[in-house]
């Protein structure tokens, strides 16, 4: 996905701040949950680092997913349809939890352009999903 993200900023694509995850998640462990507008916000200390690992932390674990949806087997003879359902479910906590909580509305329909907002986070999640099934494709060929 962090490739894929790259791709797109290259392109003058706009992707996501993960200082905003980072400034969410600070000021959730302050008892703040909801932002009127997390940009306005005041800023938390290393949000940027704090957004980063959020977002590695979360994706290491939606990565348990498609496993623990199928089997560790699935490892070992993966099928597309595990990672990419993955992929394509969890772009539902952006939609119903955080773009809510960090003011943008659910599926970002607070936003100047919620539509291409929202084709935008799906095909991120896709390409994770993507991603998951090519890892476990890797995987599965260093085994045998």
């Amino acid at each position: 996905m962090d490739m894929w993200l790259q791709v797109l900023k290259r392109l003058g694509q706009p992707t996501l701040n993960f200082a905003m995850v980072g400034r969410w998640a600070g000021h959730c462990s302050r008892g703040t949950f909801r932002h009127v507008s997390i940009a306005k916000a005041p800023p938390i200390h290393h949000e940027l680092l704090l957004g980063w690992a959020i977002h590695y932390a979360t994706g290491i674990a939606f990565a348990a997913l498609p496993i623990a949806f199928t089997s560790p087997a699935w490892l070992l003879a993966p099928t597309p349809a595990p990672a990419l359902l993955t992929g394509l479910g969890t772009v539902l906590i952006p939609f119903m939890l955080m773009q809510p909580a960090m003011g943008l509305g659910v599926a970002s329909a607070k936003t100047p352009t919620p539509t291409a907002n929202r084709i935008r986070s799906i095909v991120n999640h896709s390409v994770f999903g993507v991603g998951l099934y090519i890892s476990a494709l890797l995987n599965s060929s260093i085994a045998h």
